[in-house]
């Protein structure tokens, strides 16, 4: 399982969580809050050590883009006929600003890079 969904699933048993903590809370159920409690701490230092990771793995794949040699802004027309143009060019990597990529890299707009020229 990837770490989104790792991720996605662990936020929702953590939002499960607190609802039943407000619960007991209600109730005064000690043994439900105590139980509770703890098991959202371990939620949410198990969370934070996934989005650590996935910060990290982010980081490196924004390496591996930057280091490729060429790289310039897709005109609109490229933009509207993706599949021709990464036919045509081997390796291209598309990078939009508004994905998590791209706002590590900084992009402002659609760019592409590659090894070679296009």
């Amino acid at each position: 399982m990837n770490l989104k969904n790792t991720l996605q699933e662990d936020n929702e048993q953590l939002d499960a969580c607190r609802r039943q903590l407000d619960i007991a809370n209600a109730t005064k159920n000690h043994e439900d809050i105590a139980r509770l409690t703890n098991e959202i701490n371990q939620l949410n230092t198990k969370i934070s050590a996934l989005k650590e990771q996935q910060k990290k793995q982010l980081s490196s794949k924004a390496q591996q883009i930057v280091a490729l040699k060429f790289n310039r802004t897709l005109t609109k027309a490229e933009q509207a006929d993706m599949g021709k143009l990464k036919k045509s060019v081997r390796g291209l990597m598309v990078v939009h600003p508004t994905t998590a990529l791209g706002k590590e890299i900084g992009v402002t707009e659609v760019t592409g890079y590659a090894l070679k020229p296009f």
